[in-house]
């Protein structure tokens, strides 16, 4: 046999790995369905019923909740679009108190709303409510938050080790394969996929995997899988803030402190990198007086807060505040945020897609090297997940093809804010290279997830009567490519 046929040959199962053959059926579990709806509404709420891991198909089984919802008018399985949150680690669901016969989602047919396995109401659900206890925890004390994290984070894998979960086997290809299987199980046509941030990433990989489960594509502000974002993170951040600075030296004629805005952040944050600061602090609802410490960590994350259409315009007598040393009411903010309550998202689900998709392909080398070039970032955590984190979590990664481009002819929009310092409008070029039927909008003055709405025009809902056919932008808060 000649050499080149023989490579050929064994080159074969690494490019083109064999299908698997799908030896479960998927089901639908239906349940009571928490959500206030519409009686007019025709409504199925269930559980997704599939196996954890699909390599061991009669094995554990994970109950993933949906609503779908549709008026009687509406075609049962035609123009059926399904929607999911980001993060990831949200819940689509548990947020939603009710749902009326002129909602929104409704505009463009029935509508699924998708949990994503191990969220929120979800079985199992893998919260890790140790995580912010320990955040409470490093405030009052003054210990390191880092150190007392990871090891509520171990304390977390371990728990869910001993109750049999597969922590693996909570992946963006899992979730794909598991819209995949809802659409079988309800019998329905190719869906309309819409994403934001995370779920853009979701959406796309089902776009990969299933392409015969899509229609179209509405992703708002996607993060592509293919990306490491975490060699780019604070870089993402400064091109954000870079975009603002440059709106003030446009106002500076107006506000003449503004001019310099841009040099004297980068100068005040540079140093303070590596300071620590003193505040005394009660917790709400308590009679404590805490003397918690702080660093620029609590500042910027004040200030990215305010990256959105409603604040931005506060940003510059904000940094102003900070730069003449007057943090405390930035800094309480962030701190009874902390206080507050655990956060809406289920960690365990969250480290296990970022550990398995991100951070496994990130290199820590090029991670830091970003100090090098934005040194007035330096040191500020982008992320709630990093290696260290990942390194007690200890989930398989992803196979490469999740970091590889997703190409497809079918139609796709677009959307990004030219302030979101999470996903920047360039991951919106990015994902339109290999997408030939692709639109992006691009709104000004916009933060994270600016939608489909801009000057009154919907612009999904143009995209969706002719999802061909060119969009033209109706006002100047809108660029169009």
């Amino acid at each position: 046999m000649p050499r080149f046929l023989l490579l050929v040959l064994l080159l074969v199962p690494l490019l083109c790995p064999p299908a698997s053959s799908q030896t479960y059926q998927p089901r639908i579990e239906p349940v009571v369905c928490p959500i206030k709806v519409d009686k007019r509404l025709v409504v199925t709420y269930g559980y997704l019923v599939v196996p954890e891991n699909r390599l061991r198909p009669t094995g554990r089984q994970v109950k993933i909740p949906f609503l779908f919802v549709r008026r009687p008018t509406q075609d049962p399985t035609q123009n059926v679009s399904l929607y999911s949150t980001g993060g990831p680690g949200y819940s689509t669901i548990a947020n939603i108190d009710s749902i009326g016969y002129r909602s929104g989602w409704l505009k463009y047919g029935g509508i699924i709303l998708f949990d994503q396995r191990g969220t929120r109401r979800a079985q199992p659900c893998l919260d890790c409510p140790q995580v912010p206890a320990a955040v409470r925890q490093s405030y009052r004390t003054g210990l390191s938050q880092d150190s007392l994290v990871r090891v509520a984070v171990r304390q977390c894998r371990d728990q869910f080790v001993r109750q049999g979960i597969d922590l693996s086997a909570y992946t963006t290809i899992a979730s794909a394969a598991d819209i995949a299987d809802l659409r079988q199980a309800l019998h329905l046509a190719p869906l309309t996929l819409v994403g934001i941030s995370y779920s853009g990433s979701l959406m796309l990989t089902v776009a990969r995997n299933h392409p015969e489960s899509v229609r179209a594509l509405l992703l708002n502000s996607p993060l592509p899988g293919y990306t490491n974002y975490e060699e780019a993170g604070l870089l993402n951040i400064n091109e954000a803030l870079a975009q603002v600075f440059t709106d003030c030296e446009r106002d500076s004629a107006a506000h003449p402190a503004y001019g310099q805005l841009r040099r004297r952040f980068q100068q005040y944050f540079t140093a303070i990198t590596g300071k620590k600061f003193t505040l005394r602090y009660r917790p709400p609802g308590t009679l404590d007086s805490l003397r918690i410490t702080y660093t620029k960590k609590e500042l910027l994350d004040a200030v990215l807060d305010r990256l959105t259409a409603q604040q931005v315009h506060t940003i510059p007598e904000v940094l102003l505040d900070m730069l003449a040393g007057r943090h405390q009411t930035y800094v309480r903010e962030q701190v009874d945020a902390a206080f507050a309550g655990d956060p809406a998202v289920s960690l365990g689900m969250r480290y296990s897609v970022y550990c398995s998709e991100q951070i496994a392909y990130a290199a820590p080398s090029l991670v830091a090297r970003q100090a090098l070039v934005v040194p007035w970032l330096a040191g500020y955590p982008f992320n709630n997940v990093d290696h260290e984190i990942c390194r007690c979590w200890q989930v398989q990664p992803e196979p490469p093809v999740a970091k590889t481009p997703v190409y497809s002819r079918v139609p796709v929009l677009l959307t990004g804010g030219d302030i979101d310092p999470w996903c920047r409008p360039f991951y919106n070029q990015l994902i339109r290279r290999y997408l030939p039927n692709c639109q992006v909008l691009l709104v000004h003055r916009r933060g994270h997830a600016p939608g489909y709405t801009v000057g009154g025009v919907d612009y999904a809902e143009l995209f969706l009567a002719h999802p061909y056919q060119p969009l033209h932008a109706q006002s100047t808060e809108l660029e169009i490519d």
